[in-house]
């Protein structure tokens, strides 16, 4: 055999590999290997699941139920107290949204969420029976709004982070919770417009957003809604 003859038998071989490591000889390779995974059976320990998010940590209140079931409740404790049943109702919806078995994360209970020394101080046993948890509450909400002369606003923020920080601050405190328990209790007792007391003692003028005047005895009397 000659040189020559020799030479372009090793570059043939040489072309041979080259042609066997080129993308259609890889090509031709996956699509063996993947054949031969697809027969393969799945391991015992595999199960295929859905992806379902993880459940929020934070309890959501229950949505607001229609007050009329303790309407009677409610009606009561403002004549006794002399407290508007709008407020009574606008409190109990922020507190607890009408759900007599609620508990904060603080510990406060029922429907107008007393706490348990308050409730002790009130003369409330059961803080879960409805009846008890909204007169006591009524009581205590009447005290606040005494103790800051029927000041609303202050009364309500009272009712919500104490007496002390409201005396305090002479006001509403800068606390993000407190204020925004204020607002959201206004905005559903919805605050008259304009009001203050008449000359004859124990008799109050107010002025509603619909232009129209009450003259009642009961301060920051009954609005719309009562």
């Amino acid at each position: 055999m000659t040189n020559a003859t020799h030479l372009g038998l090793i570059a043939l071989g040489v072309t041979s590999i080259v042609a066997a490591a080129s993308p259609a000889g890889t090509e031709m390779r996956a699509t063996s290997d993947r054949a031969r995974l697809a027969r393969a059976p799945s391991p015992p320990s595999y199960q295929r699941v859905a992806y379902a998010p993880a459940p929020s940590a934070v309890p959501r209140r229950p949505a607001p139920r229609d007050h009329g079931a303790y309407a009677r409740e409610i009606a009561e404790a403002s004549a006794r107290y002399a407290v508007p049943e709008r407020l009574i109702w606008a409190v109990i919806r922020v507190e607890s949204g009408f759900d007599p078995r609620a508990v904060s994360p603080k510990g406060a209970r029922g429907l107008m969420q007393l706490m348990p020394e308050t409730a002790a101080i009130l003369g409330v046993r059961n803080a879960f029976d409805p009846r008890e948890n909204i007169d006591g509450g009524t009581r205590h909400l009447k005290a606040m709004m005494v103790r800051f002369r029927y000041d609303l606003r202050l009364a309500v923020a009272a009712y919500n982070a104490g007496v002390k920080p409201v005396a305090a601050y002479r006001g509403v405190p800068p606390y993000p919770e407190t204020r925004q328990y204020v607002r959201q209790v206004l905005h559903f007792y919805k605050l008259p417009v304009e009001w203050r007391p008449e000359p004859v003692r124990g008799t109050h003028r107010i002025v509603r957003a619909d232009g129209s005047i009450v003259y009642t005895n009961i301060p920051y009397g009954p609005l719309a809604g009562r």
